[in-house]
């Protein structure tokens, strides 16, 4: 069990994240098939493929060259909406965690907050809207909750999990209000949203490399 999330756990992380994106590809283009353009897991798929051979190519030398290097990749590889939401989040995750090369519950916290919050001024959208954010959102707001009540690293990331989880499941009820889903009005009702998905495999992907 970590009590802080040092690079090689961190590294570790992205990797596997890499690899549930590579399982759950078909998985999330059928959400996104539904409500979008049909290419959220072959997208995200293409972009985290190029992010683990980024770092096989030029290991990391802290967090927040981890970080920015993995918002990079995303940024050029990634299409659609995705690919600049994503790499927004990590590029503020590595601002946040520059210079450092182990980060505990208070700082990964503070800095998943960052990058929620550079997500939704990227996309100019809200929890509650159908988005990325609806996971995302929850996942922190559990994360600083643990954290607050001087929780461990493994708690605060199992609650972001169970949070994430519990946001995406929460999107199929609402109705789309950003991105291509939105021109759907009513018809986006019951249908799961492909980034809250995507962002609930991420902080799933983190509680299991903490746990580990």
């Amino acid at each position: 069990m970590a009590t802080e999330l040092g690079l090689d756990r961190a590294c570790d992380w992205m990797r596997l994240y890499a690899a549930e994106i590579a399982a759950q590809k078909e998985y999330l283009t059928q959400l996104d098939a539904a409500i979008g353009d049909a290419d959220h897991g072959i997208n995200m798929d293409r972009g985290f493929t190029a992010v683990r051979a980024a770092l096989d190519a030029t290991p990391p030398f802290d967090l927040g060259a981890l970080f920015t290097l993995a918002g990079r990749t995303l940024i050029s590889t990634v299409g659609g909406a995705s690919g600049p939401l994503y790499g927004t989040a990590f590029l503020r995750l590595g601002g946040a965690l520059a210079g450092k090369t182990a980060a505990g519950v208070e700082d990964l916290a503070a800095a998943l907050a960052l990058a929620c919050d550079g997500v939704a001024a990227r996309g100019r959208s809200a929890c509650g809207e159908k988005t990325m954010l609806d996971a995302f959102g929850p996942a922190v707001e559990a994360f600083q909750a643990a954290a607050g009540r001087g929780r461990t690293l493994m708690d605060g990331a199992a609650a972001a999990a169970a949070a994430a989880e519990d946001g995406a499941r929460a999107t199929i009820p609402l109705r789309a209000m950003r991105g291509r889903a939105s021109f759907l009005g009513e018809h986006s009702i019951g249908h799961q949203d492909p980034g809250a998905t995507s962002t609930a495999l991420l902080f799933r992907a983190l509680a299991t490399v903490v746990a580990a």
